[in-house]
């Protein structure tokens, strides 16, 4: 005997979807004073600083395990993706992750914008097209996934989101392990309260900038 998940139920779905619509436009109307000279701001720092586009695309996986187009604010020099295997042995992270503390292909505005994750703004674009939600896994780099283990795969039954239960819970000071447990934890024990209180959370988590690189 099994019991579904309440995540996977197909009215806790349209909850979800609706309330992810429903706060999205309410976020973008209410801080659109801050936020559209702010989005100003980045991109004519990002194209003075370094040439390439303001916006940068990357291939991710979803829900599925199907490959998308994830916007961000390019926080990189253009050749970012080249660079990556002379730099592989100076890796900070476990497991399929990459990730380096002084990473020398983000430029100087890309520090500032990812220790406060506004390059993760574009990403708005991503939830209502229908492709990732407010809170859910974030969604890892092909590369990434071709080392998974069978169970960690599991975080790919959910729509990936722009936070999630790591990114409130210690952010890059967590293992490869515990980010996976904890995306674990989110789809098991899903509600929209819980949803709530991520999105909540992640207000100090971006302030102070912990865990951030």
């Amino acid at each position: 005997v099994t019991v579904e998940d309440r995540i996977y139920r197909r009215w806790n779905r349209a909850v979800k979807r609706a309330a992810d619509l429903g706060v999205g436009t309410l976020l973008v109307l209410l801080t659109s004073p801050v936020l559209l000279p702010l989005v100003l701001v980045v991109a004519v720092a990002i194209s003075l600083e370094s040439p390439g586009p303001v916006l940068f695309r990357q291939r991710r996986v979803g829900k599925g395990g199907r490959p998308f187009s994830m916007l961000k604010f390019r926080s990189m020099c253009e050749e970012a993706e080249e660079l990556r295997q002379e730099l592989a042995d100076l890796n900070d992270a476990q497991g399929p992750l990459f990730k380096m503390r002084q990473d020398p292909r983000v430029t100087r505005v890309g520090r500032i914008i990812r220790r406060y994750s506004i390059d993760e703004l574009p990403q708005l674009i991503n939830v209502f097209k229908g492709n990732m939600a407010l809170v859910g896994p974030r969604p890892p780099l092909l590369s990434e996934v071709e080392l998974y283990q069978n169970w960690q795969t599991r975080r790919f039954d959910v729509q990936p989101g722009i936070v999630g239960l790591p990114q409130v819970s210690g952010r890059s000071r967590l293992t490869f392990d515990e980010v996976i447990r904890l995306d674990l934890y989110y789809i098991d024990n899903w509600s929209l309260l819980m949803d709530l209180k991520i999105l909540m959370k992640s207000i100090p988590a971006v302030l102070h900038g912990r865990g951030a690189y």
